[in-house]
């Protein structure tokens, strides 16, 4: 009887260990959509420490939006150049424009340069402009604006505005060549230009202001911050984000103030030791801020009181 009783014992806990699930890195995304940052932060943490590329990367967000653990740029640096040489595009992306936004734009450039041969349009906007205004790459115009061209493609609206500002630059021959190498390059051709030794254009594209959050963006009119489009009361806001400097709260912002979930809203910029928390209201409850979120997926965002 013992014995059976052990071993139904032993067949009970192993069928225990089979059926239990480890925690994933979507168990991990799940939770952070709960507000649960810190439970978020350590299913990643032990995904990452194992190799996990997506977790990795997961967690360098976190450090760089400084949620569920303190803001720590060296630390988002670190956990996202993990990701990148794994080949994760998305980090490749947010690591190249947190360096660029840092300074050290050499390294920046050498990430960025990787997602956008990968087609991805903040990395293309960036690389294209500098390779039009020949700032940090070598000068090629016609090149420039090819990248350029793919990202407004996508729709990035960032990159309509300077494809605006480069088409007034640009003769109409250079600028069919660049639509020319974005289209081969779109069907996997490389990208090279057909303008060996062409001049530059007369003056610089308006490139987008210094880098901030996780997109090149324009900069918003001095006059107001504050979308006008219907008063709103209430004393709900969404949270959308904690940065290092005001400047890069604000970028933000403007990024997202298109969006009709901010329509009637205006920015919060808050205080919080050495950085800055983004919030937008008000919202007359939290089921309406909630909404606001949905609607501005997928950038990070979540309901908080307005205190």
């Amino acid at each position: 009887m013992r014995l059976r009783i052990a071993i139904a014992s032993v067949a009970l806990a192993l069928g225990s260990s089979v059926t239990a699930q480890a925690p994933t890195v979507k168990s991990g995304v799940e939770a952070w959509q709960r507000g649960d940052h810190a439970g978020a932060v350590a299913i990643w943490r032990n995904l990452a420490e194992k190799g996990n590329v997506d977790a990795a990367f997961d967690l360098g967000q976190a450090y760089r939006l400084g949620k569920g653990v303190p803001a720590d740029s060296s630390q988002a640096k670190h956990w996202l150049e993990v990701a990148a040489k794994k080949g994760h595009t998305d980090a490749q992306v947010s690591l190249g424009l947190l360096l660029f936004d840092s300074g050290d734009r050499a390294t920046a450039m050498t990430w960025l340069k990787r997602a956008a041969e990968k087609g991805e349009p903040r990395a293309l906007l960036v690389v294209g402009t500098a390779l039009f205004n020949g700032d940090g790459l070598p000068q090629d115009p016609v090149l420039g604006y090819a990248y350029v061209s793919r990202a407004a493609a996508q729709g990035l609206a960032p990159a309509k505005s300077t494809l605006t500002e480069m088409d007034k630059l640009m003769t109409v021959e250079e600028r069919q060549k660049g639509v020319a190498i974005a289209l081969a390059a779109a069907k996997g051709g490389a990208p090279k230009s057909n303008e060996k030794g062409s001049p530059p254009p007369k003056a610089k594209a308006k490139a987008p202001p210094p880098i901030v959050a996780d997109v090149p963006v324009q900069k918003p009119p001095a006059k107001s911050e504050t979308a006008k489009a219907v008063p709103a009361k209430g004393n709900w806001r969404v949270q959308l984000g904690a940065f290092s400097t005001r400047g890069a709260a604000e970028g933000l912002y403007w990024k997202l103030s298109g969006n009709g979930a901010l329509s009637g809203r205006q920015a919060f910029y808050i205080p919080v030791g050495k950085i800055t928390r983004l919030q937008a209201g008000p919202f007359e409850s939290r089921a309406a801020a909630t909404s606001a979120c949905a609607r501005l997926a997928p950038q990070a965002c979540f309901a908080v009181e307005a205190r």
